[in-house]
């Protein structure tokens, strides 16, 4: 018996002695989502922290250029974290369940989420102030890594067989959702305060909500049950009926192949979000207050595209959804800084619109993408392993084009042609890998 069948069957079995099934799936797809958001929020707050305040506060020894480039490092760091967090959550993960997991990973993320609001600056401590503001960032990334397959896992494996690209596109929806509110606030206050009264105080509004967001976390994990998929894996390891398929050298491969496939997506996420912030209001004069509704839009947008994305790999399959949001976001690339560099809102509005939405559609098919991709055993680390990993090259795009920029002159199509070249060998990879939808 292959791993995907032995999955399925262990699906079925279990789902015979649970007839309420679809309302759990409901369950877990809605509490996934909001726990996802509130998860989120603090690290979504971070990205536009970075590409605004964070050189004036933690790095303002340095020149801006550097200052700029350290901020958008710190950033980077929380992602080198995650494939961390991913290998150990996803392998306990794969041991005592998904949401024992979930609860762990919640309760990290909202202590350091905390810290970092309350933490002095370098005009306070000195050194000791970016240095611990990496520490909060690494441990924040570890609770992440650990987080978001698992959440992915927790909605999918609930799932109706035939919907779970549908069903598991709504805890993708969590990251725009956590992006929207965050920026809201961060606009609201900016609105508000004074230039001065931001940096002193307003910018660590978002993540002082970490108490409230914990508490109303805990409550929505808690009433999610374990995953039928996981209980019948349990059941026939105590039955002994299971030959386990476990490793990373039987799965390697299919770990690599996911991984380049989701790099391009990744990095036209950041640009598209975290690079693009710093741009416009630094290079382009766009005040903050603006460039924050901008990104409030596009992100509102991007929900619809990831059920989309979600609902369509249900009917045409996962290959050729994802090998469809990887050509529009080819177009999306190439008519991106020519819109930016209009200088006109609007404009800037629609390629940041295009660009981020081509992405998403892609995060409303990953999580099936991705889980389909492992027997159940093993879905929990593979599946963070991979998505992690890309997550790593695509955070450090900010940081890339930036540098990128100082050594060129400011030039934009080095940065297109990156882009463009990931995107390329990740429609390679699709191509490469089989159809999971179906079996």
């Amino acid at each position: 018996m292959t791993p995907q069948e032995h999955t399925l069957n262990g699906d079925a079995a279990v789902r015979a002695e649970h007839p309420d099934d679809k309302q759990m799936a409901n369950r877990a797809a809605l509490s996934s989502i909001a726990g996802s958001a509130l998860e989120w929020l603090d690290f979504a707050a971070y990205g536009a922290i970075a590409a605004t305040v964070l050189p004036q506060l933690f790095f303002s020894a340095t020149d801006t250029t550097t200052a700029a480039l350290a901020a958008f490092a710190t950033f980077s760091v929380g992602f080198v974290a995650r494939p961390l967090g991913g290998l150990i959550c996803g392998a306990l993960g794969d041991r005592v369940g998904r949401r024992n997991m979930l609860v762990f990973t919640f309760l990290l993320m909202g202590v350091c989420s905390f810290l970092i609001g309350v933490l002095p600056t370098y005009a306070s401590i000195g050194v000791y102030a970016p240095v611990a503001l990496v520490v909060l960032r690494f441990m924040q990334g570890f609770a992440l890594g650990g987080e978001v397959t698992g959440s992915q896992l927790l909605t999918m494996e609930h799932a109706p067989k035939n919907r779970r690209g549908f069903y598991s596109s709504f805890i993708a929806m969590g990251s725009p959702l956590a992006q929207v509110l965050a920026n809201a606030v961060l606009f609201g206050v900016a609105a508000i305060v004074t230039n001065e009264q931001f940096l002193r105080f307003g910018w660590r509004i978002p993540f002082l909500f970490s108490f409230l967001l914990v508490a109303i976390g805990l409550f929505i994990r808690m009433r999610i049950s374990e995953t039928p998929a996981f209980e019948a894996q349990m059941k026939q390891k105590r039955s002994g009926r299971v030959q386990s398929t476990a490793g990373f050298g039987k799965h390697g491969g299919t770990i690599l192949r996911l991984m380049m496939v989701w790099a391009a997506v990744s990095i036209a996420y950041f640009i598209a979000t975290v690079f693009i912030l710093s741009y416009v209001t630094g290079k382009l004069g766009i005040s903050k207050q603006t460039a924050f509704a901008i990104l409030i839009v596009a992100h509102l947008c991007s929900m619809v595209a990831m059920g989309f994305g979600g609902a369509l790999c249900d009917r045409i399959g996962r290959r050729r959804a994802m090998l469809l949001g990887s050509r529009s976001m080819l177009v999306a690339f190439i008519v991106f800084f020519p819109l930016i560099l209009s200088g006109h809102v609007l404009l800037i509005g629609l390629a940041i619109v295009f660009l981020l939405c081509a992405a998403q559609f892609h995060a409303g098919v990953q999580p099936a993408y991705f889980a389909e991709a492992f027997p159940t055993e093993f879905r929990y680390r593979g599946s963070a392993v991979a998505y992690n990993l890309a997550v790593v090259i695509g955070s450090s795009a900010p940081f890339a084009a930036t540098l990128i920029q100082a050594h060129t002159a400011g030039a934009t199509w080095p940065i297109v042609a990156l882009g463009i070249v990931f995107n390329l060998i990740s429609m390679w990879a699709i191509h490469a890998g089989p159809e999971s939808h179906g079996e």
